[in-house]
């Protein structure tokens, strides 16, 4: 009786830790946190030991090692008047984890930030920032717009304008992923279907994070597909942190150059799923497209040969020139002695 017992007892806790997990899935719902679940951390934190901060970037959300995969991510956020400062301190916190995740360089994950309401403005470029200290830097100093709340507008600006080789994304010929997250608490006062199919014809995987009063058909609309992987909603700004993890999972990925097995002698770019080799400032890559030679202008060796000939052509053409001249010169005195005679005769 006692075993019953204490087995019933297992089976109820078991049916707690299930009924208490944080993401839940309902078909072309999005995925949900709970609120109960909520913690503050500042923006910025103290940077750990280089090799510590690495082995925690490259932790993915099933425990195992993995770096992931060059981005050219644009994070584009919701400062209307309905985001409170508390709550937009909170985006600014989510941002910061999002980019202690990735791998931030010249040629890893490139980021951009996009601050909208009724104006947009691109708080910083895709070429702006390659280290993670000067980009949270910049992320704690955005102030919100608070006025309306213009998502297509928004989303506009990403693919017109934060997505351009001007501005710092990477030509298609790189094969670099091309990823926006928005994040909003609102019903947008502009259309965004027509922009949003734009932008993912352009190339551009779309993830739509909802808040509290955010609107779900607007989501779907700006979301790539397959939804349930795209559309995401959480009830407060106080527990947005915790989708961190769930997208560490999703641009964790192979990289060939973290392998050590591209044969790169130089540098290792990484693509979606692939890799090229790039050579430092002042060689060339080789015709094996791996290793990397030392550039060497050409110099010029003039054959002595060749120019004692070209001195003695010269020569030549000189003293052809300077005997017709002479017999120039001859003839030009007899025609004058002839005309001379010829008026006197």
């Amino acid at each position: 009786m006692k075993a019953l017992f204490g087995g019933v007892l297992y089976c109820f806790s078991l049916l707690v830790q299930v009924h208490g997990t944080n993401f839940r899935f309902y078909g072309y719902e999005p995925q949900r946190i709970s609120p109960a679940i909520r913690y503050t951390r500042p923006v910025l934190r103290p940077e750990l030991p280089l090799g510590t901060q690495a082995a925690q970037n490259a932790i993915s959300a099933t425990g195992r090692q993995c770096k992931s995969r060059p981005l050219d991510l644009v994070l584009i956020i919701d400062s209307s008047r309905s985001v409170r400062p508390g709550e937009f301190e909170k985006v600014k916190i989510f941002i910061s984890d999002m980019i202690d995740t990735l791998d931030i360089g010249q040629y890893a994950t490139r980021v951009a930030v996009i601050n909208y309401a009724s104006t947009v403005k691109i708080e910083f470029h895709l070429k702006t920032y390659f280290n993670k200290v000067d980009m949270k830097q910049a992320v704690s100093r955005i102030e919100p717009l608070s006025t309306g709340t213009m998502s297509g507008l928004a989303i506009r600006t990403a693919m017109n304008e934060a997505y351009t080789e001007k501005a710092g994304a990477r030509p298609p010929s790189q094969n670099i992923s091309k990823v926006a997250v928005i994040v909003t608490d609102g019903r947008p006062q502009d259309k965004v279907q027509e922009v949003s199919a734009q932008a993912r014809a352009s190339g551009i995987e779309i993830y739509a994070i909802g808040v509290d009063r955010a609107d779900m058909q607007s989501l779907r609309l700006m979301a790539s597909t397959p939804l349930d992987e795209h559309v995401f909603y959480v009830e407060t700004y106080g527990v947005i942190e915790k989708f961190t993890s769930k997208f560490r999972k999703t641009l964790c990925g192979k990289d060939i150059c973290s392998l050590g097995t591209h044969g790169c002698e130089h540098i290792c770019v990484s693509t979606t799923d692939s890799y090229y080799c790039k050579c430092q400032d002042g060689y060339i890559l080789n015709e094996d497209k791996k290793t990397c030679s030392k550039e060497v202008k050409p110099v010029v060796v003039v054959d002595p040969c060749k120019c004692e000939s070209l001195v003695q052509f010269q020569r030549t053409v000189q003293s052809a020139i300077q005997s017709l001249a002479s017999r120039l010169e001859e003839m030009t005195k007899k025609v004058q002695q002839y005309e001379h005679r010829l008026r006197h005769f």
